[in-house]
């Protein structure tokens, strides 16, 4: 047995255990968090695609995300809904990801219309006599 502490410390640096440190946040983050939001790797699992893409849809403004005091990204739990539709539209439509964010604009401002219709009493789906 070796008394050279570099030695020991070389042995200690080489151990298959992995040392973790605990990380307390002193303020909680605004808005969608551990409580209320899911996490990036969660995210990324239920839709399906790789996490890094996921940030990419984030930066292009396709699906929203939050970040806490450490910089993760937090979402609502709608989110792989959102991203598993954003996949369908790239799937059957020959467009950017750029376009689609404009296709899923309209397709959200057709659907408060007809929720408006309906809560106005007016089918959509009938033919005015003009």
């Amino acid at each position: 047995m070796t008394t050279d502490p570099r030695q020991r410390r070389k042995r200690q640096d080489t151990s298959p255990v992995q040392r973790y440190e605990q990380v307390y946040e002193l303020v909680p983050a605004r808005g969608l968090g551990r409580e209320t939001g899911i996490g990036l790797e969660s995210v990324a699992r239920r839709s399906g695609l790789h996490p890094e893409m996921v940030r990419r849809m984030v930066a292009l403004g396709l699906v929203e995300a939050t970040r806490d005091a450490a910089g993760r990204l937090w979402f609502d739990p709608s989110a792989p809904r959102r991203l598993a539709r954003v996949q369908r539209l790239r799937a059957g439509l020959p467009l950017n990801y750029a376009s689609i964010g404009l296709v899923l604009d309209l397709l959200d401002r057709i659907s408060l219309l007809e929720a408006a219709l309906r809560r106005a009493g007016v089918r959509s789906d009938t033919v005015p006599w003009t």
